[in-house]
């Protein structure tokens, strides 16, 4: 294939912008040629997702790109850990094997953490020789965030193990390590961790910068980091990645790494400081074949308007056409079931918590924040059962094991603010149980049981009505197109805020409700946990 393109060509290595004639010839950039032309157009390198766990967008590979590419995304390094904590490593190897099938640039992560923790139960383990393993493959390029932060500063056998296979083998490591400052930030990066995407502080992101890590601005669906962090980009430039870390359908649907652009840009940051954030330097950073607009690099690269609205006119990826106008060439590839779900239908009962005190501990949430505060709240009891109080927005939460029939977890949760009914998924980082939040445990029940029929999805149940997105890929993805997947979603996600939650996303601020790692109060199926403490907790407060 051989063709040639005429545009401003952005250069954002020698940091100007010409007039130039590029010709493309078998996937590579063969010459740059500077014209004396006006030209209206621009052309700069493909936009990258420095952080992505793919299954979050409830899409599998392919379809996943088929919609990126749309807004000038070229390549995503993603971690699988998700449909690792599900299938293990034959997760992983689904992951690789679907994206292979699109041109477009994967790069996958081993991962570090399966199960995330001991207190909860996931469908598989990975333990360090799967992850030596791993690490020896050329598809995989890095060690995936080693979200076990205690387990790297107190020295834990089997997380040493990890990151000396990922040296070993010369593959970056990241960071997860929200709130982590100090002499324990020292000791958790000093062990060979290189980035984090869990700052929620600028001043805990600065700390971070000035020890020499990596720091990913993080925009997802849930956490929303980009107002807080940007500033760090003109201190330091090359330091800073983008990501979305989580993207759910509808979101994937209007953006993605544009929108990160394209915010930067209207609030004044430097064009090249911008674009190294969004291309440069995760593929420096993780030794990326990806093309950046230089002769003899990969054609991977986009043409946009102009610099003011950043519209994605073409997106190209080894030389392929693969979206123009915001219709992507990319076809739709049809995946196979696998799964690993085994629990049986739940009764109303499961879901009752009685009452041993006065007082709850409640999981407060935060919009737009993956961290929660404990809060301490006088219970509603009705006939020695402590209720959700949906007056004072206090509604009972549930974890239910997926795996294996258990006892069902419960607890409290502040700010979802439901006044009727319940929604519930087991797209629940990290292990994918079944997360339910209600205000009664008949609608709770009614929620979970329609997952459990599906073998996997998200659901809203109410009196009179019961809602499902049926996810039968590990009970986490479907291989339906994304614009349906992205109406069915948006039709929950609307319910949801009818029956009165006031979160921007309901169902990803839901998912990860049950994320151990992330301070401060979460719930397992094995019970409430204190994740500063890294200890079980009590529903109730006895001292």
């Amino acid at each position: 294939m051989e063709f040639i393109v005429k545009a401003n060509l952005i250069d954002i290595i020698a940091k100007e912008i010409f007039p130039a004639e590029v010709s493309i010839i078998n996937q590579k950039i063969a010459s740059i040629k500077r014209i004396d032309e006006k030209l209206h157009t621009y052309i700069l390198p493909g936009l990258i997702d420095a952080h992505v766990h793919i299954e979050s967008s409830m899409l599998v590979p392919s379809e996943f790109a088929r919609i990126a590419v749309k807004h000038g995304t070229v390549g995503t390094i993603s971690d699988p850990h998700e449909i690792a904590n599900v299938l293990g490593v034959a997760g992983v190897d689904y992951m690789i094997e679907n994206a292979r099938q699109v041109p477009f640039h994967f790069y996958f992560g081993a991962p570090s953490c399966v199960p995330a923790t001991n207190f909860e139960t996931a469908g598989a383990v990975i333990d360090a020789d799967d992850i030596n393993q791993l690490l020896s493959r050329k598809e995989i390029v890095y060690l995936a965030e080693m979200m076990n932060f205690p387990g790297v500063i107190y020295n834990d056998e089997e997380v040493l193990k990890k990151l000396e296979s990922a040296k070993k083998h010369n593959k970056p490591i990241d960071g997860h390590a929200p709130g982590l400052m100090g002499e324990g930030m020292k000791t958790y990066f000093d062990a060979g961790i290189t980035t984090d995407h869990e700052c929620f502080g600028h001043t805990e992101a600065l700390e971070k910068l000035k020890h020499g890590i990596k720091i990913m601005i993080r925009e997802g669906s849930a956490a929303k980091n980009f107002d807080t962090l940007i500033p760090l980009l003109k201190e330091f430039p090359e330091q800073i990645m983008f990501c979305c870390d989580d993207k759910h359908p509808d979101n994937l649907i209007e953006s993605h790494i544009n929108d990160h652009v394209k915010r930067a840009l209207k609030a004044g940051y430097d064009l090249y400081d911008v674009l190294r954030a969004a291309s440069l330097n995760v593929i420096q950073h993780y030794n990326l074949p990806i093309g950046l607009l230089q002769v003899g690099d990969n054609a991977d690269f986009i043409e946009i308007d102009d610099l003011d609205d950043f519209k994605i006119l073409k997106t190209y990826i080894k030389g392929e056409l693969v979206a123009e106008n915001g219709q992507s060439f990319i076809q739709s590839v049809e995946a196979p079931v696998v799964n690993n779900f085994n629990c049986s239908l739940k009764q109303p009962s499961d879901f009752k918590i009685k009452s041993e005190g006065d007082l709850i501990r409640v999981i407060e949430v935060l919009d737009g924040q993956l961290i929660t505060h404990e809060l301490h709240i006088k219970s509603l009891v009705k006939d020695g059962f402590a209720e959700s109080n949906i007056k004072e927005d206090i509604l009972k939460i549930a974890v239910v094991n997926r795996y294996n029939d258990a006892p069902v977890a419960t607890a409290f949760i502040k700010n979802v603010g439901l006044k009727s009914g319940a929604i519930a998924s087991c797209v629940a980082h990290d292990c994918h149980n079944i997360v339910a939040v209600g205000t009664n445990d008949d609608d709770i029940c009614k929620a979970v049981n329609s997952i459990i029929k599906a073998k996997g999805g998200i659901s809203l149940a109410t009196e009179h009505e019961e809602l499902v997105l049926e996810l039968p890929i590990a009970g986490i993805m479907t291989d339906l197109p994304a614009e349906e997947v992205a109406e069915s979603y948006i039709k929950l996600d609307r319910r949801a805020k009818e029956l009165g939650s006031k979160l921007r996303a309901p169902y990803m601020s839901l998912s990860f409700m049950a994320l151990l790692v992330i301070p401060e109060l979460k719930l397992s199926d094995k019970g409430l946990f204190n994740g500063k403490s890294f200890e079980f907790t009590d529903v109730f407060v006895n001292d």
